[in-house]
């Protein structure tokens, strides 16, 4: 009987376990995307959005961040025009932008936008957030009100 050393056996691999590994992996990747983004997103989640007296706005233009302590994912930048003490214009400088500085489309079609102009309108910081995209609004507000905390008169 005579042993063949070195010699290995062609087995095929059946597709069925090629596909289920790669699943495998990806599911993974992405659970520990979503384990590792928790402490950022329980973050902004737990922001309060306090309430400005837009009667005490003076006039000028004024730059708010909001920038995340735990997860940076989320940071964004505003800018807060004022004329004759109300708000006339948000411009988002850096978060839910595309690459030409124009508001993304969120859930639902409704943008960053959006729900700036419903702040200009309404001319306060106690508006509905986009439902789905509730951390980016929260964000993005949270920003606002450090602009116009800026801007508040003594």
């Amino acid at each position: 009987m005579r042993m063949i050393i070195g010699v290995r056996s062609k087995r095929k691999i059946p597709k069925w376990m090629i596909i289920l590994s790669f699943l495998g992996v990806i599911a993974v990747l992405v659970w520990g995307g979503i384990l590792f983004s928790a402490p950022g997103r329980r973050e902004v989640q737990r922001l309060t959005i306090n309430v400005i007296d837009f009667d005490k706005l003076r006039d000028g233009i004024y730059v708010g961040e909001y920038i995340g302590t735990k997860d940076h994912s989320r940071d964004t930048k505003v800018q807060a025009s004022i004329s004759m003490g109300s708000i006339s214009g948000i411009k988002i400088l850096k978060g839910a932008i595309d690459k030409n500085g124009e508001p993304l489309k969120l859930k639902g079609g409704i943008s960053i936008g959006d729900l700036f102009r419903h702040v200009i309108e309404s001319q306060s910081l106690q508006v509905d957030v986009i439902s789905g995209a509730t951390l980016t609004s929260k964000a993005h507000l949270k920003a606002l009100e450090n602009a116009l905390v800026q801007a508040k008169t003594k």
